[in-house]
């Protein structure tokens, strides 16, 4: 393993406070040392001279579609996707076919991730199937490797498997992520329940549905052993944020994460009648885009996530038929430093924070950190660099992206996975 010296970037840690231009070492795949004056040795010297050192980026919500789905992504495909945006590790959703709710296929998918460009940690399945009828055994699928569990993409059927899986959390102490969603409120809705949805002619899922099903799980958490832990998925409304801001402030122990699309887009999007615009939960009013945007400034909301899901073009082609999902990875970074960074809301360190320490944290992981002995997993960041998203230009297989065609600023420029370069986008093309 070539051994690797960054010199004159400025590096960001908010995991030690670091905020100065230094040199750093990787060597066998891990930090070896951080300051002045480092000697070369037989390192690869990087010149990272106007260029942002951070942690690799941890995105807690993707969905990979491997196996069964393979035409959408693959474990290869999604981590090209991942380290061109600057992801080093990320957790996949079980959502698969078959679900992910097997030691067998918790190992299948670590195995295909071995020789992948980010690291893939898979979260496995709540019930068996995600059918809801039958609880998964988790303590096994712990031992074979699964970093947390979900029914993502539908939510847990009722409070009882919930309440007994916040209790199998707190045995085992792995992180639930849950999907909030009250279906006998939501069935049938494709957008946001508004006034363009009636124009439109199709059912709206209302923002009642995800409140309802947030307030459940708070509900049961309140119940459950104090070191259960519970993590939102997704939240796009505002009483949902209202939710966690309070349960937190009556010392629960819950995080949860929101995605860049609902702090930046808003229900409008849908007037196009474009399903690249279509996700679940759906793009929300202004209230609750300001209401997220409030909730990721004051720490509400811990992490930004993608909930990256893959879709075929051809069936993203008609909008009241097409599957709910948009892609994430490639622009997650960008569009958040764009809507957070340039405008000035958040610095550049409390956004590498929600994308890379404190997920990091949440999963109890070997991450999210430049500490000399810690795995070796970084990026290079042009700040000034302004791009517009290109669909052509995207790594993974799928094109259903929501900041297509935007103008966005900052640039992964170079991603280090376990001190490997596996992205490099310092040459310009001619």
């Amino acid at each position: 393993m070539t051994a690797l010296l960054f010199k004159n970037a400025r590096v960001i840690d908010p995991s030690q406070n670091l905020n100065r231009i230094c040199a750093v070492l990787c060597k066998d795949g891990v930090i070896a040392q951080i300051g002045e004056n480092i000697p070369r040795g037989n390192a690869v010297e990087i010149d990272a001279s106007g260029l942002t050192l951070a942690p690799g980026l941890i995105d807690l919500h993707t969905h990979l579609r491997d196996p069964g789905f393979t035409d959408k992504e693959d474990i290869e495909t999604g981590c090209a996707a991942a380290s061109a945006g600057g992801v080093t590790t990320l957790c996949a959703m079980p959502n698969t076919k078959p679900a992910c709710d097997t030691p067998e296929t918790v190992q299948y998918i670590l195995e295909k991730a071995k020789t992948a460009a980010a690291r893939v940690l898979p979260v496995a399945a709540i019930t068996k199937g995600l059918l809801g009828a039958e609880l998964t055994d988790m303590s096994a699928l712990k031992s074979a490797g699964a970093c947390a569990f979900s029914d993502d993409g539908v939510p847990v059927h009722t409070a009882a498997q919930m309440k007994q899986t916040l209790e199998l959390s707190a045995r085992l102490n792995v992180p639930i992520f849950a999907h909030t969603e009250d279906r006998s409120l939501s069935e049938g809705g494709i957008v946001n329940a508004c006034a363009i949805s009636a124009e439109l002619g199709v059912k709206g899922i209302p923002n009642a549905a995800e409140d309802v099903g947030t307030a459940r799980e708070i509900a049961l958490l309140m119940s459950a052993p104090q070191n259960a832990r519970l993590h939102i998925c997704h939240v796009s409304t505002a009483g949902s944020v209202a939710l966690i801001r309070d349960a937190k402030a009556r010392g629960l122990h819950i995080t949860a994460e929101t995605c860049p699309h609902y702090f930046i887009f808003t229900d409008g999007k849908i007037k196009t009648k474009d399903a690249d615009y279509r996700m679940n939960p759906p793009l929300r009013s202004e209230t609750d885009r300001q209401a997220v945007l409030q909730g990721v400034l004051d720490g509400t909301l811990d992490v930004i996530a993608t909930d990256h899901a893959p879709h075929t073009v051809a069936e993203k082609a008609d909008f009241y038929k097409a599957p709910n999902g948009v892609i994430g990875m490639e622009t997650s970074f960008a569009a958040s430093y764009t809507a957070l960074v340039q405008s000035g809301l958040l610095s550049v360190s409390e956004l590498i924070c929600k994308m890379s320490s404190r997920p990091a944290q949440i999963l109890g992981i070997d991450g999210g950190t430049l500490r000399v002995g810690a795995r070796a997993d970084l990026i290079l960041i042009d700040e000034n660099e302004v791009w517009t998203v290109d669909t052509e230009k995207l790594h993974g297989k799928s094109k259903n992206c929501v900041f297509k065609k935007c103008k966005l600023q900052s640039k992964v420029k170079l991603t280090v996975s376990a001190g490997e370069i596996v992205f490099d986008d310092r040459v310009k093309e001619k």
